[in-house]
């Protein structure tokens, strides 16, 4: 091979190497730019602002059409999510003030009958119907307040609060249920002042049904309130003497209107344990359960101790 051919064979190389450059160079200019249009895309969906645009027939604009289109989906997804949320919100709302009225009507003309002096019988009516009253009242409350939940139109604000002084509401307000019942309810004394990071109004009504549930089901007994701080938690603890819930039921009380088979003909429409958990697990904590027949049971409410 003379010098003039070896030199053609170089320069023919050098151009073929300096083509395929090019050609990378070309395809990663392309694949930048597409995960650069892309990544805009998917931004300005993020921030609500996305626009569908028009693309040529490439290969790489089809693909950008496609994710144009699940955007524009998904930007028409939470506008309707947005508006079915606002019906449901007014919903609750006409319900909870349609229906406040005649129950405190029914209250009222209810305990005006019980004031007079009626037949033994139509004494025992007129308290049924009291009695019956309340529950109505109950039952509308919870389910206004689980479906504010569920659907993220009651908001909460945790931030850093005593849990010794949540303890002493919860304790002050449930304590004349317990007395009436014929149980103790105790509250157990604490070596120091323990903060945690919880809604201050949501999280006691999250515990009263917590202690609620223990003095419902507790025949004979006692019921305890306790802390017990961890590094990332603060856990109260609500122990009774009650029958105890059976492995098998441990993971269902905490569904929508479950009662267990210990419920029996106890008053409650299994709401309560629910809307604790629902509200605990919205400001970062949750609740677990220790049990075993006949010793009782244990009920344990993890808070964040840090924000």
């Amino acid at each position: 091979m003379d010098r003039e051919t070896g030199f053609v064979i170089c320069i023919g190389c050098l151009l073929s190497v300096l083509a395929a450059a090019g050609v990378v160079l070309f395809y990663r200019h392309k694949e930048r730019r597409m995960y650069r249009v892309l990544g805009q895309m998917l931004s300005d969906a993020m921030e609500g602002v996305f626009e569908e645009r028009r693309y040529d027939e490439t290969m790489q604009s089809a693909l950008e059409a496609r994710w144009a289109a699940y955007l524009s989906a998904r930007e028409l997804a939470v506008k309707r999510q947005a508006e079915e949320k606002e019906k449901i919100k007014t919903l609750i709302a006409d319900i909870s003030h349609q229906t406040k009225t005649p129950i405190a009507n029914l209250l009222l003309y209810s305990e005006l009958l019980l004031e007079q002096e009626l037949p033994r019988m139509a004494g025992e009516y007129a308290l049924s119907v009291k009695e019956q009253a309340q529950k109505l009242n109950f039952l509308i409350a919870a389910l206004v307040r689980m479906s504010r939940l569920e659907t993220g139109i009651l908001v909460l604000h945790p931030e850093t609060g005593s849990v010794n002084e949540l303890l002493r509401r919860v304790y002050l307000q449930m304590r004349p249920k317990a007395e009436e019942k014929g149980l103790e309810l105790i509250l157990e004394e604490t070596k120091g002042e323990y903060q945690a990071v919880f809604d201050t109004k949501w999280t006691e009504e999250a515990v009263v049904n917590i202690v609620d549930n223990a003095v419902k089901y507790t025949d004979q007994g006692s019921v305890t309130m306790g802390i017990c701080p961890f590094e990332l938690f603060c856990s109260i603890q609500v122990r009774d003497t009650g029958a105890g819930i059976p492995e098998e039921e441990q993971t269902k009380i905490f569904s929508r209107f479950y009662r267990g088979t210990a419920a029996g003909s106890s008053d409650g429409v299994g709401i309560g344990l629910y809307l604790a958990r629902e509200i605990l697990s919205k400001e970062g904590g949750y609740i677990k359960v220790s049990s075993r027949p006949g010793e009782g049971s244990v009920f344990s409410v993890y808070l964040n101790s840090k924000k």
